[in-house]
């Protein structure tokens, strides 16, 4: 296990000094993360059950909350530092700021993993043009204010998509 980590952070570590290095030759980088094993990780001390179907974290009320503190604060802010450490200029946001990410809910038995309704990509280029690498969270929200856990690999899609990118970068620690 901690050789495993070891292998993460040297991973990642390397993964950022890319992608600075990418926005400092001009190439603009998006950068669009979940957080599963944080997740994991959280909930776990807090004594939550951690629950799965067909690969997606069923999420109650109480969850959403540890989702958003996770994602949003933690990982976020992690990715931030790492990149500026590395010389990068970077803003971390997440799918709820702008309502960058417009969701509603997947499945009730699921309860708050949202479906991707709508995209707002102004935030992002508002960021990309003024020189930032868009650190996004992958949290949406509905137009009542309810927030949902969305797929990082299906939010990563959406963005490039709206974006219209030139290429779409998949990272995983997931097996499959």
């Amino acid at each position: 296990r901690r050789q495993r980590q070891m292998c993460i952070r040297d991973s990642k570590d390397s993964v950022m000094r890319d992608i600075v290095l990418l926005s400092l030759i001009g190439v603009k980088v998006v950068l669009v993360h979940g957080g599963g094993p944080e997740i994991n990780e959280l909930m776990a001390k807090l004594g939550k059950k951690i629950e799965f179907v067909n690969g997606l974290r069923v999420t109650d009320k109480e969850s959403v909350d540890i989702v958003q503190m996770v994602l949003a604060g933690k990982v976020n802010k992690g990715l931030v530092n790492l990149l500026e450490m590395k010389g990068g200029k970077a803003m971390g946001i997440s799918g709820m700021d702008g309502r960058l990410i417009e969701a509603k809910m997947r499945d009730e038995s699921l309860g708050y993993v949202g479906s991707i309704t709508g995209v707002n990509i102004e935030p992002v280029t508002d960021l990309l043009e003024k020189g930032y690498i868009p650190v996004i969270s992958t949290l949406g929200c509905d137009r009542d204010g309810d927030i949902y856990n969305i797929n990082g690999d299906t939010a990563a899609a959406f963005i490039a998509g709206a974006l219209k990118a030139e290429r779409l970068i998949m990272m995983t620690d997931i097996a499959g």
